[in-house]
């Protein structure tokens, strides 16, 4: 049961952190009666306390250390309980502190169940892992900020990486081993995305009408927890067909039989559209890669219900002299669009002008329409700035889809590319796969509010902010069609695009989904049951995804729990394990390692990845990606090999020297990848500090 403890010890700290944040977020969220926004507050004290200690650190002002973050919270708890001794004294009923007792036990709930879930697989290997895990390890060592490259010495990460300094912040506050706290930090992220959409969603529906029973808000908010974070697409259909390969769709209705799960494979629902990516977050929840556009779920959902806040606000005249005055709320979004490009690049510019578009909404072409669009879009420069002032942004243009011979024979206008044999278009039966249950709830929306005319103006807000969710949505699927941003991969060049702007299509279109069918509830007739089945027929196939998702990676969950990610080692690589453990408890700062160069996506880079420890060459076409180059790294992969294979001691440590490094690893895969390897000139240039138990693994310390 030690997980269990592991976990819990874990949860103390979350908790301990949201509570601090509580009275300030129960000032933002004054208005959501229903619970006050209290599961937004883990959000808003995460973001906050890594943006502070993110600042401090670049500027040498405070180290990232356990000590300075636990004052860096008094801080802020001294903070909160100022707002708390001098705002509005808020007298809470039963209910309202049932609610938010019931939210804690519903994130405590979600949390240990995704742990256990974990625990039946916790490996950080395969997919992103490497990357993500050696963000978290490098940001770990980091006394001050940017962190450094794992791969690529000596340089700063050239990366979105706020979303793992968020990781690295709850693992240095619970002094949790690494390879656990990332699988902790998953369940983290995943437990507040069930909780925040549950607030969301229960606090639209209380402010669309007062008066609709608390058990009923509670049911809806469930379904829309669970549509949200485990629901899938309707590529599900498939389980009632004789299957296809992978690479190969064919229209479900020509392969149409009974119900045959044995021939469906989960992935195949986000690899649907040849060439592209189209991922939602129970498959992030499921593959468990802590990516930018995971971390950043928790993040989007206290964003969308600040955006909320302000578009329904305008019956609510409220004294300019509250914190909740007119421009905060601009500037906080501001912050917070900083936070999303920060986290996951793409994520910035969506919010940024979905943010206008609500403003545009609210004001259309006045002075006070332009003042908000100059304070958000300077808000976000300046937040953003500590970021940039160290990146180096990767982007290369913005491609216009199937360009014409006359604007190919151009090349480029402006940011605009027109590249040949850049042609690719979805077909609109897939396309319907995939968005077909939101967009079918798009046509139902606007059906009930054709039915239902005697809205409030609140009311009139709230469906509208709804139907902006909708189109935006939409609009973000669509992009992908005719536009792409430029990057690395030559056959799946909208792979990038279509991902991250469908990830947040899904989030948005699911949200006001739920609405769509409280509001068909709402109204009882034969109109709206019909209506109701129709949703619940197409929702059915979505909700059932995780109930092939999770068995598929997991297998049966009957194995003995363990969250430790670095246990695999011991299968096949338990030398590279001892050398990892002797490095983390043995060897403080980031001294440069010297370890085996290898492809993406392989075991290469496993010491640097869950050490953080600098290394001179890693995963290659990561580095391309990130800096521009395929020189990067591969100007370096030859003078690894020199580094391992020569023969001249000279030769040796002269780049060594050149590389500043400092620990060398000799074991299987250095043997592997470099036959050649001559290990005798390191016992004249280095101390052997550590023989590994099978003898086929070293480590050396330069002397």
């Amino acid at each position: 049961m030690n997980w269990i403890f592991t976990s819990l010890n874990w949860y103390v700290y979350v908790l301990f952190i949201g509570i601090i944040f509580f009275p300030l977020t129960k000032k933002v969220f004054s208005r959501f009666s229903f619970d006050f926004g209290y599961p937004f507050a883990k959000a808003l004290a995460i973001i906050t306390v890594s943006y502070v200690s993110y600042v401090l650190g670049l500027l040498k002002i405070v180290p990232f250390t356990r000590f300075d973050l636990f004052l860096i919270l008094g801080v802020f708890l001294l903070i909160n309980l100022f707002i708390k001794t001098k705002g509005k004294k808020t007298v809470f009923t039963k209910q309202t502190s049932f609610i938010i007792f019931s939210e804690e036990v519903l994130f405590l709930t979600s949390f240990i169940f995704w742990a256990f879930i974990r625990s039946q697989e916790p490996s950080l290997r395969s997919l992103e892992k490497f990357m993500d895990f050696g963000f978290i390890n490098s940001i770990l060592r980091s006394k001050f900020f940017p962190p450094l490259d794992i791969w690529y010495t000596p340089m700063p990460i050239n990366y979105y990486y706020f979303g793992h300094l968020t990781g690295a912040l709850l693992i240095k506050l619970s002094n949790i081993k690494p390879s656990i706290g990332y699988n902790l930090i998953l369940a983290t992220i995943f437990a507040q995305g069930i909780t925040s959409t549950f607030s969301l969603v229960a606090n639209i529906i209380k402010t669309y009408s007062n008066k609709v029973k608390s058990l009923f808000v509670i049911f809806f908010a469930l379904i829309g927890a669970f549509l949200v974070n485990l629901g899938g697409n309707l590529h599900t259909i498939y389980l009632f067909t004789t299957g296809y390969p992978n690479d190969s769709p064919v229209p479900f209705w020509k392969i149409l039989s009974f119900y045959n799960p044995t021939r469906y494979w989960y992935p195949n629902a986000t690899r649907f559209i040849p060439f592209t990516i189209h991922e939602f977050p129970s498959y992030s929840w499921v593959v468990a890669d802590l990516h930018g556009h995971v971390f950043d779920i928790p993040f989007v959902l206290l964003t969308i219900a600040i955006m909320f806040l302000v578009f329904t606000k305008i019956n609510k005249k409220l004294p300019t002299h509250t914190i909740w005055s007119e421009f905060i709320p601009t500037i906080f979004l501001g912050f917070m669009a900083s936070i999303h490009y920060m986290t996951n690049a793409f994520d910035g510019p969506i919010y940024l002008l979905l943010t206008l578009i609500l403003f545009f909404f609210l004001y259309r072409f006045t002075a006070k329409f332009f003042k908000h669009a100059l304070i958000l879009v300077v808000a976000f420069i300046i937040f953003v700035l500590p970021f940039s002032s160290s990146f180096t942004p990767f982007v290369n243009g913005i491609g216009v889809n199937c360009s014409p011979e006359f604007l190919t024979n151009i090349g480029k206008i402006g940011p605009f590319l027109f590249e040949k044999d850049k042609c690719q278009t979805s077909p609109l039966w897939m396309m319907f796969v995939l968005w077909g249950f939101f967009w079918i709830n798009f046509i139902l929306f606007a059906f009930i509010n054709r039915l239902n005319k005697k809205e409030s103006k609140q009311q009139s807000l709230i469906t509208d902010f709804i139907y902006i969710l909708f189109f935006f949505g939409t609009f973000l699927v669509i992009i992908p069609e005719f536009f792409y941003i430029k990057d690395i991969y030559p056959q799946h060049f909208r792979a990038n695009t279509m991902f991250k702007l469908g990830y947040q299509a899904f989030m948005m279109m699911g949200l006001a989904s739920i609405i769509t069918f409280f509001k068909l509830k709402l109204e009882k007739n034969i109109k709206t049951m019909i209506m109701s089945f129709i949703f619940l027929f197409f929702a059915f196939f979505v909700a059932i995804y995780p109930f092939f998702s999770v068995p598929s990676y997991y297998g049966n969950l009957d194995k003995t729990p363990n969250l430790d990610g670095s246990l695999w080692l011991k299968t096949g690589y338990a030398e590279d394990l001892e050398i990892i453990d002797y490095l983390n408890s043995h060897v403080k700062g980031q001294p440069v390692i010297l370890e085996a160069q290898g492809d993406s996506y392989t075991d290469y880079e496993r010491i640097s990845a869950n050490t953080g420890l600098p290394t001179v060459a890693g995963w290659w076409v990561h580095e391309w990606l990130w800096r521009g180059s395929s020189d990067i790294v591969g100007k370096r992969i030859p003078e690894v090999q020199k580094l391992y294979q020569s023969k001249s001691i000279d030769e040796t440590t002269t780049l060594i020297k050149k590389y500043k490094i400092e620990y060398i690893v000799v074991s299987q895969l250095e043997r592997q990848k470099y036959p050649d390897l001559n290990d005798k000139k390191f016992f004249k240039i280095a101390n052997l500090v550590l023989k590994t138990k099978n003898g086929s693994g070293a480590l050396y310390q330069v002397k």
